[in-house]
């Protein structure tokens, strides 16, 4: 047995099965530099899904790196909430003055998981309701009351929640009954739908309503800009929260703003966020208004949240990404990728659709038979990707969409690269499909 195989035996022994891994032959990676890996076979990789759009600046980032070791060089990797952080506070500063929160007070934790549970804690309590409105097609983590929120059965193990959870619509226009209306009649549909869930559906003050700009583990399905704002505007009424999940749309990633929410015209209470702050180091936290923050009556904090080596990858990365005016770049070098891969899509009777902004995009494949959603088509994309080097993920609420997010250093050469691939992969698998 190889080493490799070796491995895989190993993990499939001590690791939960519902734990998967991509491919059918599952790579280890063992080393990173600029944009690109290498596996344990020695074949590289252009990333175009950073470690769950986790690696924002991509590998061995001299300025995160020497933060890190700078921080690893006092000897202090943790000293607990209990002490002054330096980092944390000047990543707190940051973040509060970028969010564009008035008085806005940062909470930082490990996870964009932990982040939501915060949230959603600032809310109930605020709100003195277990009652909470989300969006179907949504994924919001793992943990219970996380998982309450989901709207996506596949990622949803329990019927029961510590929230009560109504579910809307904004990212389905899928469906037959929104089939050919225009984005300011879907927009309409989604509020008078809002409207009645709230008349029939709850009883009582609710909470919030927590969504993705852009639903991550949905397929990057995303509502039409405006509908947040309209939304919000129906919330105000009733003094229901907004929390808007940045924990993948954050830090430009989009392209046309900072944040994600940013694209609907409007300012949530409070943002949660995670994965590429930390390009790889683990952390997550929430922005939200002072008061909301300060509300909470009992003692807490988050042990490793705010904690010396989290902080200091931090602050570089989101320095790295300011000094450098990363958002720009993702929007330059996503029209490209997105444009190819709308040129391209016409000849290819498997794609369903493209969509995405700035490096956040994503292409949905159907039978082309029947234009029913294919998983094994999305599959059969990633493998041909991954033989011409190019790593991407997958999500959607039927398990179809192939979905990318590359490094924000993403350069046009590499952009160029990346469209030629999934393209040549594209015509592999539409060839199989049809023949």
């Amino acid at each position: 047995m190889s080493e490799h195989a070796n491995l895989l035996r190993r993990h499939r022994a001590v690791m939960p099965s519902w734990m998967a891994l991509n491919y059918q032959d599952p790579i280890e990676i063992v080393g990173g530099k600029g944009n690109r890996v290498t596996d344990a076979e020695g074949k590289g990789y252009l990333d175009f899904f950073t470690g769950i759009l986790t690696n924002m600046l991509g590998y061995d980032v001299p300025e995160v790196r020497e933060a890190v070791e700078r921080q690893l060089a006092t000897g202090v990797v943790h000293t607990s909430t209990a002490y002054l952080l330096r980092g944390q506070v000047e990543l707190a500063e940051k973040i509060a003055r970028l969010s564009g929160i008035p008085d806005a007070k940062v909470f930082f934790t490990n996870s964009g998981t932990e982040a939501n549970e915060t949230a959603l804690l600032l809310a109930a309590y605020a709100r003195r309701s277990d009652q909470v409105l989300a969006m179907r097609q949504s994924y919001h983590g793992r943990s219970f009351g996380a998982v309450g929120v989901t709207g996506n059965r596949a990622w949803t193990n329990l019927s029961y929640s510590p929230l009560n959870a109504h579910f809307l619509h904004g990212a389905d226009r899928h469906l037959p009954q929104f089939a050919g209306m225009t984005d300011e009649q879907y927009v309409d549909a989604c509020v008078q739908d809002l409207r009645h869930v709230l008349a029939t559906a709850t009883g009582g003050d609710v909470a919030a309503l927590i969504a993705e700009p852009i639903q991550g583990v949905g397929g990057f399905t995303m509502a039409p800009d405006g509908l947040f704002a309209a939304y919000k505007s129906v919330l105000d009424e009733f003094g229901i929260l907004f929390v808007s999940d940045e924990v993948q749309t954050g830090w430009g990633r989009t392209g046309q703003g900072f944040w994600g929410i940013d694209n609907h015209g409007v300012t949530p209470d409070m943002m949660t966020f995670a994965k590429g702050l930390g390009n790889g180091f683990a952390v997550g936290g929430v922005v939200a208004r002072g008061d909301l923050m300060d509300g909470l009556h009992a003692i807490g904090l988050s042990t490793f949240g705010g904690n010396p080596i989290s902080m200091a990858a931090a602050n570089a990365t989101l320095d790295y990404v300011l000094d450098h005016d990363l958002q720009a770049n993702a929007a330059k070098q996503g029209a490209t990728i997105i444009g190819g891969l709308a040129s391209a899509a016409g000849r290819f009777p498997v794609v369903k659709e493209v969509r995405g902004k700035g490096l956040m995009f994503a292409v949905e494949l159907a039978d082309p038979a029947t234009g029913e959603p294919s998983p094994p088509l999305a599959a059969a994309l990633m493998e041909a990707a991954r033989e011409r080097g190019l790593l991407v993920g997958k999500g959607g609420l039927y398990g179809n969409v192939v979905r990318m997010a590359p490094p924000m250093t993403l350069t046009e050469a590499e952009a160029a690269e990346g469209l030629g691939i999934l393209i040549a992969s594209l015509e592999a698998v539409n060839e199989q499909a049809t023949s």
